[in-house]
């Protein structure tokens, strides 16, 4: 893009300055607009610097040559004023500066450099007013950068293009007038018109001398800002790597290519034009050459080679990486026998009509020197062949789709030589690519690598794999380290923290607060005797909330070895941090996922910080947390309630795990849970979600819908619902935290029970099977088509037993599961 466009675009104050500019010069506006291009490529500077004034005169011709052909290239209905200020131009330097044109050139010289001056003043006070947002802000300006470079390059190849034929054509004059000069005579007659002939061809000799060192000037200038072009590309590339490494691990960010496509592929084609014309260049020097020639070794045609060549090998990428098909994105983790897919791309999408390019795949071409060290085989096809159709259509992409390994049977590798080595998780192997790509001539090998993957042997290994591939893809400085385990950095807590809260946003849509992630953090890093007597103080933080520079600084202290992330047992749990974070994803992601999406959930919360949250509430007052001990994942209702004497007792549910909500959604749970008070009356305690809001306004969207009863002619609808009796939790104000003891179900009759069988009213024998819901003992008496009365209970039913003083109070919550529909929970007395 000419710089006149861009002083064209700048707001009003500065256009009002550049025509003052111009209404003050011999230069008319309009004819620097039309020859903005050729004036902008000259080197004023040289012309008024030199002491030579060959220069100022060799432009000041040039610019006669311009004005001529432009204003006779016109015709009679085209701008009138423009071809009279171009004629008028023309006759107004010819008239000033014929005999001095170094003076023109310096008012072009200062005309430019004022430009400059006005064009930099309006960056400046645009820069003043730029918004708040500096990365991106600097994210468009280079992008804004490579546009106009690229544009530029277009038009100076242009140009390059149009010199290089004019001196051909120069070329040509001198050669035909060298071949036919006459003879040297003698005679003073022809000594003087071999004179003239000697002086126009040294003439045109000097010419030819001067124009291919313009010419070689502009390539140099052209591989110049090419290089700086590349330059520019592979920075960009480069970020789209990191981008992509942290996508891998769940990071939410745009990986798409085109616009990177776009740009590489104008790249190498201004490159290849570029070659192709230093190439005519050294052709013309085997035509005619002279001593002192500049294009004999002064071309830069090595140095543009190498450009492309290492734009075409950087240009080679992985776009998808390795990746099984799983319920949750895990990529870089395979399993021997099972397919996986990855796709790699080529970003220059320039590819010879009849030559089809085939991609080889391969696994540890290049393998660290490892004892023990496993090695695979790919089974399926081992390579992809593109067509030229298809490149034309879709790009220069080859989608491998179902590959698969098979671990190699060696005596150095597998389970008997583990002794001192990394653990299979650890094990980091690396998938290669390389492809023959022919252009125009040049032909080149390109090679290009996945990211280090883990392969495993049985999904029980599938949590401990992504742990590996979250640590490595987090803080490894190189990419392809396949040694990165034999001694892996620990993780600052700037960093790791945001890599947990991805993965939540990544498989369950939504991340971690700045709450949740305080807990993640004290429960990494604070001592295990300081658990139980860690004062925190109650979440009252915006989700918004953002550390201060001291808080940042502080937390980036933080350090966390591999060990404690993924090997060590986490307090208050017997088990590894990771084991356990990962235990809850899957638990979110497959049963809780829309209320967790809905910010429903609480989420890491220890007990004693629900306890701090809800005792200044309203009764009934309730969040949803995380089971800190389950090893299966779990989660649980904690709400608290305030006795005679003003204490205040926490009490919570049994965590649910996947066993349960597999069978119940815990929105039908709390919906129906109820909980034996002392009268033995059953009440739901669940009353308000934490801060405040009802408990149906909150959940009421994923309750059930109600059955139809109608299509339940023989037995009436039954859902399973949750009892507890009424227990004084442990953790309670102000004592300190135990663990709750979690009783045992007791699934016997009462004895009274076992000696007779009481007749039921005459009103009630008729209602048989329709009204009765079976007791899960009663399998034999349905065979036998027997009903007792220790098979059978009945809702509310009016005949259970009324407790003596001196009877056994309910003491567990015993399920019943009848025939997949929902059924009642009843206590066992």
């Amino acid at each position: 893009m000419a710089k006149w466009e861009i002083l064209q675009g700048l707001d009003r104050p500065f256009q009002e300055r550049l025509h003052e500019l111009y209404s003050n010069s011999l230069l008319p506006m309009d004819v620097r607009k039309h020859l903005a291009s050729w004036i902008e490529d000259q080197n004023w500077y040289q012309a008024v610097m030199s002491p030579d004034t060959s220069h100022a005169y060799l432009l000041f011709h040039h610019l006669l040559d311009q004005l001529g052909s432009q204003s006779n290239g016109y015709s009679q209905d085209s701008d009138l004023l423009l071809q009279h200020n171009l004629r008028k131009f023309c006759r107004d330097i010819q008239a000033l500066f014929q005999d001095n044109p170094m003076q023109l050139a310096g008012l072009i010289y200062n005309l430019l450099l004022e430009e400059r001056n006005i064009l930099n003043q309006a960056q400046r006070t645009q820069q003043d007013h730029v918004d708040t947002s500096p990365k991106v802000s600097k994210e468009t300006r280079q992008q804004q950068e490579i546009e106009s470079r690229i544009q530029e390059l277009k038009d100076m190849i242009q140009k390059l293009v149009k010199d290089v034929y004019q001196l051909s054509d120069l070329q040509d004059v001198f050669s035909f007038r060298y071949k036919t000069q006459t003879p040297p005579v003698k005679t003073s007659s022809m000594d003087s018109n071999q004179a003239k002939q000697q002086q126009l061809l040294q003439e045109t000799l000097n010419e030819l001398d001067r124009k291919r060192k313009e010419v070689l000037d502009t390539s140099r200038a052209l591989h110049g800002r090419c290089a700086t072009l590349i330059e520019l590309l592979l920075q960009e590339l480069e970020k789209w790597k990191d981008q992509q490494r942290k996508a891998c691990i769940g990071a939410p960010l745009d990986l798409h290519l085109d616009q990177l496509e776009t740009w590489f592929t104008a790249g190498a084609k201004i490159l290849f034009q570029l070659k192709q014309q230093l190439k005519e260049l050294e052709d013309l020097t085997h035509f005619v050459s002279y001593e002192n020639d500049p294009l004999k070794t002064k071309l830069p045609l090595q140095g543009v080679t190498e450009l492309l060549q290492l734009l075409l090998h950087r240009a080679f990428i992985v776009e998808s990486q390795p990746q099984m098909l799983l319920p949750v994105k895990r990529p870089l983790v395979l399993k021997t026998g099972n397919k996986f897919s990855v796709q790699t791309r080529l970003l220059v999408r320039l590819q010879d009509a009849n030559e089809p390019l085939t991609v080889h795949v391969t696994i540890d071409k290049n393998s660290p020197q490892m004892k023990g060290f496993r090695m695979f085989n790919i089974l399926t096809s081992e390579q992809k062949t593109l067509t030229p159709e298809k490149g034309r259509s879709q790009g220069l992409i080859w989608d491998f789709r179902c590959l698969t390994l098979k671990e190699q049977k060696t005596s150095s590798s597998g389970k008997g030589c583990s002794e001192g080595l990394l653990i299979v998780t650890e094990e980091l192997h690396i998938i290669n690519f390389t492809v023959k790509y022919s252009y125009q001539g040049l032909n080149l090998e390109l090679k290009t690598n996945s990211l280090p993957v883990v392969i495993i042997s049985n999904m029980n290994q599938l949590s401990s794999a992504w742990a590996s591939i979250l640590w490595f893809n987090l803080l490894s400085s190189d990419p392809q380290d396949q040694q990165f385990f034999s001694s892996p950095p620990k993780a600052p807590w700037t960093v790791l923290g945001l890599a947990l809260s991805w993965q939540f946003s990544s498989c369950t849509g939504r991340s971690l607060d700045q709450e949740q992630l305080n807990m993640l953090k004290k429960k990494l890093f604070v001592p295990r005797t300081e658990h139980s007597i860690l004062s925190v103080p109650p979440f009252e933080a915006p989700v918004s909330f953002c550390p201060s520079e001291q808080e940042h600084k502080k937390e980036s202290q933080l350090l966390l070895s591999w060990a404690a992330f993924s090997k060590q047992d986490s307090p208050p749990g017997k088990m590894p941090f990771w084991t356990w974070l990962d235990k809850i994803l899957d638990l979110v992601h497959s049963h809780l996922k829309d209320i967790w999406k809905d910010g429903l959930i609480k989420g890491f919360v220890t007990r004693a910080q629900a306890l701090r949250l809800l005792k200044k509430k309203l009764p009934g007052t309730f969040l949803l947390r995380f089971s800190e001990t389950s090893a299966e994942g779990g989660i649980t209702c904690s709400w608290v309630e305030h006795q005679d004497d003003d204490k205040v007792v926490l009490r919570s549910v049994e965590p649910y795990t996947k066993d349960i909500l597999q069978l119940v959604p815990i929105t039908e749970i709390i919906r129906n849970y109820q909980l034996l008070a002392e009268e033995n009356v059953p009440e739901n305690p669940l009353c308000f979600l934490y801060p405040g809001i009802p408990r149906d306004e909150a959940f009421g969207p994923y309750y059930r819908e109600k059955v139809d009863l109608a299509k339940h002619r023989k037995y009436l609808s039954r859902e399973l619902i949750v009892v507890s009796n009424r227990q004084v939790d442990d953790v309670q104000s102000p004592h300190p935290l135990q663990q709750p003891e979690v009783l045992d179900i007791d699934l016997d009759l009462h004895p009274e029970w076992e000696q007779t069988e009481p007749e039921l009213p005459l009103d009630l024998r008729d209602l048989g099977k329709d009204l009765l819901t079976l007791n899960m003992n009663d399998i034999e008496a349905l065979k036998n088509d027997e009903l007792t009365h220790d098979a059978i209970l009945l809702r509310d039913d009016p005949v259970l037993p009324i407790l003596s003083p001196g009877d056994e109070a309910p003491s567990s919550v015993s399920h019943f599961f009848m025939d997949g529909a929902t059924t009642f929970d009843f206590p066992n007395y």
